[in-house]
């Protein structure tokens, strides 16, 4: 496996590499969180595309398709329909309001004080979504270096934490774009085609595997319903998403980005689902669907090439992986230890401190958790159970108040950890109960408490219109030239 080792040798380099460049644009809190606000229509869809498939989209979407066949690929798929509709209803105006987080634009629309609430469903949400990437290192270092889990879970994260913490946001742009197209390479261009034909193609897979497995609905249609309700409501609040809509240099670049990036999505995850199936025909008797993608890349490919998609899993994991952490650090500063008083040293030292701490609580807890799509139903059930009803009330219905927003978010985080507990972290009730809740909880504490005074709308709609821009005091001087 020489060359397979040099060439991951030479991916990990260029990452740490891009990483150091990054360093020395990072001058400013919006250089650091935003990479300037300054993305142009190619580097925006191609990080947007990074950052939304991960370890759990690729080694996940791959374990599915192995179990479900082209059922598999509804996980996938969910997230590139929420990418659209993110982009076509909202991105235009996410990018006009000129915030930094989630919770900033929650206390704009009601008034303050719910970016406590907000900051620590975020934070939970974003620093399970880290450890879901982190987690999923183990799968390719266990393949190169026949390391145990922990250590290979190790080596990934410390990568991924070493560039995010050089240079934030400008690091993981430049790094997420290497690995978008190394991504689009080796899982598009040379596994799914290798796989396909060496399963005998679409008559061979037909002729070995149960007619099940070429049915779209073979998952089971309450668990698609359930990834539309987790993933799709999920894209379309998350910090880790918002934070890249945040980097567009406009609106129109936002939109048309975006959408080519939920197109390729698609894309991806009948691509991971058909590797799976493939994955089945071949070798059917494998102790554990989790190593489908793992054991389809050693057998099929020759050395180097195998080197080669190697890295383009390990390139969809550290995209994810550097994309959840920077916002996870985001929400920390910005929503809870601004809030807290805590304010010692500049802008861009807190946040890359943030960074490192985070990064490394996000290794210790992948250590311990053993199956990535779990992982990730826990991190979106949380933020999709205690945030939606808050922040789409905030953009659709002027009658939502403060106190409607802070006990919604409250009620509907609390009843899906309950249900949790009590159903399993796999069940699909807690997310329905979560929703629930959250739901009546606003609607009655909204209606049974005074409106949002005209003053504090007003500057909202204003802010959302792009007629008012983003008050001096809380701008970043933006350097001339990067």
């Amino acid at each position: 496996m020489t060359g397979d080792y040099a060439v991951i040798a030479l991916y990990i380099a260029g990452m740490i590499g891009v990483g150091w460049y990054g360093l020395r644009l990072a001058k400013t809190k919006s250089d650091y969180l935003v990479a300037g606000r300054r993305l142009g229509w190619f580097m925006y869809s191609g990080t947007m595309s990074a950052v939304v498939l991960g370890g759990a989209s690729t080694v996940g979407g791959v374990k599915l398709g192995y179990k479900f066949g082209i059922s598999g690929m509804w996980l996938v798929v969910s997230i590139g329909v929420g990418i659209l509709v993110l982009h076509t209803l909202f991105a235009r105006r996410l990018v006009k309001l000129k915030v930094y987080t989630v919770g900033e634009m929650l206390d704009l629309r009601y008034g303050g004080r719910t970016s406590k609430v907000s900051g620590v469903v975020m934070w939970g949400y974003t620093l399970m979504l880290t450890v879901t990437s982190t987690l999923a290192f183990a799968t390719i270092f266990k393949v190169l270096f026949d390391l145990p889990n922990w250590a290979g879970i190790a080596v990934g994260g410390s990568i991924v934490v070493l560039y995010s913490v050089l240079g934030g946001m400008w690091s993981i742009t430049l790094t997420d774009i290497a690995q978008f197209v190394i991504k689009t390479i080796g899982i598009l261009a040379i596994l799914l085609p290798v796989a396909i034909s060496s399963a005998g193609g679409f008559s061979g897979m037909s002729e070995k595997l149960d007619a099940s497995f070429f049915s779209f609905t073979s998952i089971g249609t309450d668990t698609i319903i359930t990834y539309f309700v987790i993933y799709t409501f999920g894209l379309l609040i998350g910090q880790d998403i918002w934070q890249r809509v945040f980097t567009a240099r406009t609106p129109g670049i936002a939109t048309s980005g975006g959408i080519t990036s939920g197109v390729y999505c698609l894309v991806y995850g009948l691509a991971g689902a058909l590797i799976g199936t493939a994955a089945h025909t071949l070798y059917p008797d494998l102790a554990s669907a989790q190593d489908a993608f793992a054991t389809i890349v050693e057998r099929l490919l020759p050395t180097g090439v195998r080197g080669l998609v190697l890295a383009a899993a390990l390139s969809a994991m550290m995209s994810t992986a550097s994309g959840a952490l920077i916002a996870c650090a985001t929400t920390t500063t910005s929503d809870l230890l601004t809030k807290l008083g805590l304010k010692k040293g500049g802008e861009v030292s807190r946040n890359r401190i943030a960074t490192l701490v985070l990064g490394l609580i996000a290794i210790a807890i992948a250590m311990v958790v053993d199956d990535v799509v779990n992982a990730l139903t826990i991190a979106y059930d949380i933020l999709v159970g205690g945030l939606l009803v808050a922040i789409v009330g905030a953009l659709f219905w002027k009658r939502g108040t403060r106190q409607g927003a802070y006990a919604s978010m409250v009620a509907g985080t609390i009843s899906v950890l309950a249900f949790m507990i009590i159903d399993g972290v796999d069940a699909n009730t807690p997310i329905y109960w979560g929703l629930g809740t959250s739901l009546v909880v606003y609607l009655a504490v909204s209606f049974a408490t005074p409106r949002t005074p005209d003053s504090i709308l007003s500057v909202w709609t204003r802010r959302l219109s792009g007629a008012e821009e983003t008050p001096i005091s809380n701008r970043e001087q933006e350097p001339t030239s990067a």
